[in-house]
Parts: C-alpha cells; structure tokens; sequence
C-alpha cells in the first residue's frame, strides 16, 4: 500500500498547485505523510455529509473540487461546521485534499468531463493557457455537437445528461435558435463573456449566471445561454479524478480503491415553477 505522500505526489502531478488561481487554496488540508491509503473518495464539496461518507466508506482520503477553507480561518473550533469536519476527519484518520482551479485548467480537467458528459466533441480550451504550447491546457472548452439541435432540445438533453439537481437546466435565447457549436466551462463562468464572443459559438453552457451579464450578453449577439447547476457542471470531474488516479495505482502496483461520491449536495433542494403573467384586474389612474 502507497503512503499519503505517494498518493499526494501523483495527485500534485496531475493538478500542479502552481497552476492554480493566486486566491485559490489548494492543496493537503489535512493527513498524516506517512499513513497508508487504501481507500480514497473523490467529491465536489468538502462538507459533513460528504465526510461523513468517507467515515462510513473507510476511505483513508477525501478529495474535493471545492476548498474547505478558501479564504482562510482563525478556528478549526468543533463548534463551527468546518471545525467539525476538521474534527472528524483527523479523528478517523482521513486526509483531505482539494484540487480547484488547477483541475480547471489541466488537460484533461473540469470542462473535459462535462463535454464529455454531455457527449460533445472539444475543439480547444476556451481561454487557452499561455504556458502550454500544445494548447490543451485551459479554462473552458469549445465543442461541436455530434447533430445539430435547437436551443429548447439541448436544454432538455443537458439536463438528462447531467446529474439532477432543483435547478435542472435554465436557457436564455430563441428556444428554436439551432445550437451547432457549444462552449462549456464547469463552475461559474459568467466572466467569460467576452472569450465566449470572439469563439464565435452559438450558446454557452455553465453554472451561476447572474441576471445583469447574462442580459447584456444576450443583448450584444445572438448568443445562447444554458445555466446549470454549479455542483452539476463539476461533478463529472470526480468520475474521471478517480480513473485518472486508477491508472496511475495501475502504474504502481498500488492496488487503491477509488469511490465517487453520488450524494447530491448542491444546496438548492426545491425548485417550483412561476405561473405565467397575467393581465393587471386594476390599472392606478385609470378613469372611471
């Protein structure tokens, strides 16, 4: 069996922490270097239930998309819920790591696995990143649909190919508008509007759109918007984290079990739909 250091070597081999955001916070939170790992679950968000997991499972390490303490602590006290999971996660002798916006960007990462849930051929990195001069490596991909689709088709086939959420898919444009060329990027990508254009797509599909940019967006082009929910448009990533792990246990000789978390914890629980407007019963002013 591999130690943590080992396990923790080859993860940094697939998502350099030097590649990631200067905000970001990446990397071990917690774990002994010398401790065997037999099992390791791979999940988008460091929260209790998701530990809680890994408790049950046996799992000797935890690894998530999302970071536990993004913007830093001054208390891992058990009275607070990321205390708590620093509690329970030392006291049954379980690391976590985090691989954020280094996985974004590596080849393959986060927008590989949702065009590849989504079954669509990639082109190229949306924003490429300048330090690779094979030009894999990026934030985002450009994608071509095998056939085909209008915008309201498309939506309705995104949202059976992502994992459920509340949410389900939203889309902005002319519901008939045919879809051929497709950009994705998993997590939130409303800053990405200006790279969107100039990729010349007929929609782009993420998570989090918030109502101001989306209605410049779809003022300014013909552009079509498809807004998912965030932990759908990344947890794809987890499935392919841990074959990419499996192979190299393979490599080693390791003999790791990987497991993929399929608890759903995108916080929105309900979702109901608006009726349609109606015309006003009483008009302010209006004469008698």
């Amino acid at each position: 069996m591999p130690v943590l250091s080992e396990v923790l070597a080859a993860l940094d081999a697939l998502w350099p922490p030097e590649r990631a955001e200067g905000w970001d916070a990446v990397g071990t939170v917690c774990g002994d270097p010398g401790a065997e790992v037999r099992r390791v679950l791979f999940a988008v968000d460091p929260v209790q239930e998701i530990v809680d997991e890994a408790v049950q499972l046996g799992a000797d390490l935890l690894v998530t998309h999302h970071p536990l303490y993004l913007r830093g602590t001054t208390t891992v006290a058990a009275s607070t819920f990321k205390g708590k999971v620093v509690h329970t996660l030392i006291k049954h002798d379980i690391a976590l790591h985090v691989a954020h916006t280094n996985a974004d960007t590596a080849d393959p990462g986060v927008s590989d696995a949702l065009a590849g849930a989504l079954d669509l051929r990639i082109l190229g990195p949306l924003v490429p990143d300048p330090g690779d001069p094979a030009g894999r490596r990026g934030l985002g991909r450009i994608c071509e649909l095998a056939h085909p689709m209008t915008l309201a088709d498309f939506a309705s086939y995104a949202a059976a190919r992502l994992p459920a959420t509340a949410q389900g898919i939203r889309a902005a444009g002319e519901p008939d508008r045919e879809i051929r060329r497709i950009a994705v990027s998993g997590g939130s990508g409303d800053s990405l509007f200006d790279d969107v254009r100039a990729a010349g797509v007929d929609a782009f599909l993420t998570a989090d759109l918030r109502h101001h940019p989306a209605s410049e967006a779809t003022q300014q082009t013909p552009l079509a918007l498809l807004d998912a929910a965030h932990w759908a448009t990344e947890w794809p990533w987890c499935e392919q984290a841990a074959a990419q792990l499996d192979a190299v246990s393979d490599r080693h000789g390791w003999g790791l079990r990987t497991h993929v978390s399929r608890t759903v914890t995108d916080p929105w629980t309900a979702h109901a739909a608006s009726a349609p407007l109606t015309t006003p019963t009483h008009t302010t002013g209006a004469p008698r």
